[in-house]
């Protein structure tokens, strides 16, 4: 449950970081970022759930940077000023990702990935 937490926090503090370092992340309000970060947090927290197992390291944290891309880019479109360009959100998702290995790394060396 931890994780989720930590992804809570991390989620839209990522994103928050992306629109202010990348010209090609652009959100019109910070709401737009911090949802766009709970979204990415959840929808991380649920692939970790499903997948995230000793030897899916590489494959969990290929998965999370897809879906942060396309959380990501999608929301461009979703939010009406927002401007999000494909690069910018693999900038993003390049940020959400390296968070997630990390985070992945600690899980499975701490054994909190084992279900059941």
């Amino acid at each position: 449950m931890d994780g989720l937490l930590v992804k809570l926090i991390a989620g839209p503090l990522l994103v928050i970081l992306a629109d202010a370092l990348f010209p090609e992340v652009n959100y019109a309000s910070l709401y737009q970022s911090i949802g766009v970060g709970l979204v990415i947090a959840i929808a991380g927290h649920l692939l970790e759930l499903l997948l995230l197992r000793r030897g899916t390291l590489w494959m969990s944290t290929a998965l999370d940077l897809i879906a942060a891309f396309l959380i990501v880019w999608l929301s461009g479109i979703l939010f009406a000023d927002a401007r999000v360009t494909p690069i910018g959100a693999g900038f993003a998702a390049i940020l959400v990702g390296v968070a997630e290995h990390l985070q992945h790394i600690r899980l499975i060396k701490s054994g909190r990935t084992e279900k059941g």
